[in-house]
């Protein structure tokens, strides 16, 4: 059954994997971005999870509110176990210096692997879609992926804050 899946995936579906698993390992040597790239993937990623909730599970409200609390959650964790220090904004330079790390790459994928498996599921059994325990353990895990995510971005723009002077602009 797991050959019959795989070989019936779209080709296209192989190009993101290969696409993500390229940008994740990227991120694990430090480098140098400007704020708008060092704040768009995060961004980019929690909005691509919601809108895979949103699509999936759009008869279940279960599924939004699923999404908001793994997010919040993950979001407050991600903070309190600080997990992306080591975030520096160069003002010189203005530029953000994100240290390396494997964590974009285990989180992009997780994310594939998630809305891959919630789509080989609904397509085998699309009733699925309306079951809210389906929608909400899916929601859920979208949501503690983009709250890491969003984690990310919030420690970007904390450092550019913590290291510019109060009255400027950036």
């Amino acid at each position: 059954m797991f050959t019959t899946i795989v070989q019936q995936t779209p080709h296209w579906v192989w190009g993101v994997f290969a696409a993500l698993t390229v940008l994740g390992c990227k991120q694990s040597v430090p480098r140098r971005r400007s704020l708008r790239s060092a704040t768009a993937l995060p961004v980019a990623m929690a909005l691509l999870s919601l809108y895979g909730v949103a699509s999936a599970f759009s008869s279940q409200p279960l599924a939004l509110l699923a999404w908001v609390t793994g997010v919040a959650v993950a979001l407050a964790l991600s903070q309190g176990l600080r997990v992306w220090d080591g975030i520096r904004w160069l003002e010189s330079e203005r530029s953000v210096l994100m240290p390396g790390s494997w964590l974009p790459l285990v989180l992009l994928l997780g994310l594939f692997l998630t809305k891959y498996a919630a789509g080989v599921a609904l397509s085998i059994n699309p009733e699925l879609a309306a079951e809210a325990s389906t929608a909400g353990f899916v929601g859920l895990v979208y949501g503690a992926f983009s709250g890491v995510f969003l984690s990310r971005a919030l420690a970007v723009w904390r450092a550019v804050r913590q290291t510019l002077p109060p009255d400027s602009a950036y």
